[in-house]
């Protein structure tokens, strides 16, 4: 008999004396304390590195150090993920969405830890990449593993997992409501007073401890100048279709470059080449180098001209006319293609803030080009600010979260409309020409991406194991007619699978096809089996969506397909039983 462990008697306690309702908001404040820790641990261990690495060298030698620190950080980020973790930690919240669509939430316990490893050295040492998307996933493996500590079921996993995901990025920008709308929008949580509460919980405990550890200090200040004038409405609306087309010009550029690089398959070798390409964008071009926070200071400080420092182009390019300009385009266009260089070569981290200083970019760009052709007089600290938000809408298709993060971290609610055009417009561009986010596009090609449709998110939740039936009687192609009516009189099926001796799926006989010759003795010893299966014109993988699976159903008109693994015979699958085990689902998943 297996001895009980504290755990299991602290759950049978639980189960007696602890409603499940109190003991869900129990643990989505344990979870926001923790997730929150994570995000203070990170943040603090990323920031006290990058200030190590900045103040090494002197200035005349700065840009020198600049070219090799990059390749040193994803250098040891490959060593320690290769070496230690032994797992692919990149993709931080692609994974979150795979771990809830194809594993009922359970993430590994090594993600409550890796990413945070990984993501300190990456960006600590100036890889172009942000923070964020690691330590989404480290709370999301937060929630998965106390849920899987807590003996919780599938859906109260996935609700923890984005408790953990939502405290995350609360304790990160101390932005609770962003952190709330990010589960709901971007990880497709159920929008259900059962669902926002223990996120509210999370996302609100996660914002009082990392503001105790960190201080009251928001992220970005910002305070406003110049108000909101509704003669700029239509300069917002051009910046939103702007910033959507910055948006896929950068998603195309992820895939591209993630894809090139990619191509190198010894992986220290392809730390080698994309790190010092790296390295050389950002000895050209200084504000690539890390996340982007001190250049989206600048700009909404109104001090544009400190992302010149240091640069080669500070010679002779000053920040007042179309050369600035024309330096700041470089660095955005550069800047997509330094962050998927950095995660391609190795490095761990995400494209939040990339975006965000992207975006900031672009607005600051758009409204210093107006400015300077007198088209209008439009406050450029502000489209900065609005340009951030058109961006992570675009990128993440997430406009709710773009809104209402850069009101919270900015600490104001001033640019509440403009926000809203430019996301709104910036997501209605993207979602014409893309319609998944640069998270969930390789994850809906594959049919791996749970939405907010029940239906479509229930038939994802599914796989071809979950329906995959097996108690049938095999037959070899040499068996006689005679063999096979012994078989099936010994059977309740109406099909039977026919094998070769390698278990390799040959075809299939269907008893509704021999049921005119199987009582006549003469032709027992003529007839082969052979002679009478049929090879469907469709086949079901084991790793075959069950989108995929429904589109097989109806393109061969058959209520039965068999189901192979590497060509090898595993059983077959049923509409009927598709359908039964699919209605059950639906019926558990739309429960409180």
């Amino acid at each position: 008999m297996k001895k009980k462990t504290p755990i299991d008697s602290f759950l049978v306690w639980r189960m007696k004396h602890i409603s499940d309702r109190n003991f869900i908001l129990l643990l989505s404040i344990v979870i926001g304390i923790i997730a929150s820790i994570a995000a203070v641990v990170l943040k603090t261990a990323i920031h006290y590195l990058e200030f190590w690495v900045r103040n090494i060298p002197g200035k005349h030698m700065e840009n020198w150090f600049l070219l090799v620190f990059p390749v040193i950080g994803i250098l040891i980020t490959v060593f320690y993920v290769r070496e230690f973790v032994k797992d692919d930690i990149g993709h931080g919240v692609s994974r979150i969405l795979y771990a809830i669509s194809r594993k009922k939430g359970v993430m590994k316990l090594h993600n409550t830890y890796s990413s945070i490893i990984a993501c300190t050295f990456t960006g600590g040492f100036g890889g172009s990449v942000g923070m964020e998307a690691p330590i989404v996933s480290t709370g999301a493996a937060i929630g998965s593993n106390v849920a899987q500590v807590s003996r919780l079921g599938f859906k109260r996993t996935t609700l923890l997992v984005g408790c953990g995901a939502a405290a995350a990025i609360a304790a990160i920008f101390k932005a609770p409501i962003a952190g709330l709308i990010f589960a709901l929008e971007v990880l497709m949580l159920d929008l259900t007073m059962a669902s926002i509460i223990p996120l509210l919980i999370s996302t609100v405990t996660a914002t009082i401890f990392s503001t105790f550890f960190l201080g009251e200090k928001v992220e970005f200040y910002f305070t406003l100048q110049d108000p909101f004038y509704f003669g700029n409405i239509p300069f917002y609306i051009l910046l939103g279709i702007f910033t959507g087309a910055v948006s896929l010009y950068f998603t195309w550029v992820n895939g591209k470059v993630e894809s090139r690089i990619k191509q190198i398959v010894k992986p220290y070798n392809r730390v080698v080449i994309g790190g010092i390409i790296l390295g050389i964008l950002i000895f050209i071009f200084p504000p690539l180098f890390g996340e982007g926070y001190m250049g989206m200071r600048s700009l909404l400080s109104g001090n544009p001209g400190e992302l010149i420092d240091n640069s080669v182009f500070g010679y002779f390019v000053d920040d007042t006319g179309f050369m600035f300009v024309g330096f700041l385009i470089l660095v955005m266009l550069f800047k997509a293609i330094a962050t998927s260089l950095t995660t391609g070569a190795g490095g761990i981290g995400g494209v939040f803030a990339p975006s965000l200083f992207i975006g900031g970019l672009a607005g600051f760009i758009f409204s210093r080009t107006a400015n300077l052709l007198g088209l209008h007089n439009i406050s450029e600290r502000n489209f900065s600010l609005v340009g951030m938000a058109g961006l992570i809408a675009g990128v993440i298709h997430a406009p709710l979260t773009a809104i209402f993060l850069i009101a919270e971290i900015t600490g104001g609610y001033e640019l509440f409309i403009p926000l809203i055009i430019t996301s709104s417009l910036a997501y209605i561009t993207v979602v014409y020409f893309q319609p998944h986010s640069l998270y969930t596009k390789n994850l809906a090609k594959k049919g791996h991406l749970i939405t907010h449709h029940k239906d479509k998110a229930v038939l994802t939740l599914l796989s071809v194991d979950n329906v995959l039936e097996t108690k049938f009687s095999n037959l070899n192609p040499d068996q006689s007619l005679g063999d096979l009516v012994k078989v099936i009189s010994q059977s309740n099926r109406n099909i039977f699978p026919v094998l070769d001796s390698e278990n390799t799926f040959l075809g299939m006989v269907s008893l509704d096809e021999v049921r005119e010759i199987m009582f006549d003795r003469e032709k027992y010893n003529e007839i082969k089996v052979s002679d009478l299966m049929n090879v469907p014109k469709l086949l079901v993988n084991i790793d075959d969506s069950m989108d995929t699976v429904m589109q097989k159903f109806k393109e061969s008109g058959l209520w039965n397909l068999p189901v192979v693994e590497n060509g090898k015979y595993r059983g077959f699958v049923s509409r009927s039983n598709v359908f039964n085990i699919y209605r059950k689902m639906l019926v558990e998943f739309s429960e409180e």
